[in-house]
């Protein structure tokens, strides 16, 4: 089995550019790693978590493990949307085992702290990602900066975030959704 963890930008533009990108990035993980099952571990977070999970469960024999930053009843709040609760629900209900993190004291640190589970039981990272600092605490530059000091191989799926402090979503322009793969050299070997 291999253990695709997955981080990424909420807010998203040119959603079809970067499910190409993931496409790509799960393909690449297979032939990287043939004959092994995917257990995705994605907290189902808007964008980037639910677009690897749901891509990833549309292979065969693929699982979902999902870690929850807070109580599900309290992070479901989260998600303004009535189409974006019931996808999540949706989705958690495909989840072959759903974890619930320790409380912590502020919401920042619970999304910290299920990014660091993510990374500790995960063999590949997925990030949709615009490869600039996070916006908060525990946000994707942050996961993936840790990700790269512990040797993780990473497939990138470039993407815009946000305008820092709007729901604005931003573009790369021509490099939204593609694709690159770090350390995977030492995957294979």
């Amino acid at each position: 089995m291999i253990r695709i963890g997955v981080t990424g930008h909420r807010i998203l533009a040119e959603l079809d550019k970067i499910e190409a990108g993931v496409e790509k990035a799960l393909r690449w993980i297979q032939q990287t790693f043939p004959d092994q099952p995917m257990t995705v571990i994605s907290a189902l977070a808007e964008g980037a978590d639910r677009i690897v999970a749901r891509m990833a469960l549309d292979q065969a024999n693929s699982k979902l493990i999902v870690p929850l930053p807070l109580s599900k009843s309290d992070y479901i709040n989260d998600f303004e949307s009535p189409d974006s609760r019931d996808e999540f629900l949706s989705l958690l209900d495909r989840a072959q085992e759903v974890i619930e993190m320790e409380p912590v004291a502020t919401r920042d640190e619970a999304y910290e702290v299920v990014g660091d589970y993510v990374l500790r039981h995960s063999d590949v990272l997925v990030t949709i990602w615009d490869g600039q600092d996070a916006q908060g605490r525990g946000g994707t530059g942050a996961i993936v900066r840790r990700a790269r000091a512990n040797g993780l191989p990473i497939a990138w799926v470039h993407a815009g975030n946000r305008n820092p402090q709007t729901l604005q979503p931003t573009s790369l322009g021509v490099t939204q959704g593609t694709v690159s793969f770090e350390r995977f050299d030492i995957a294979r070997s």
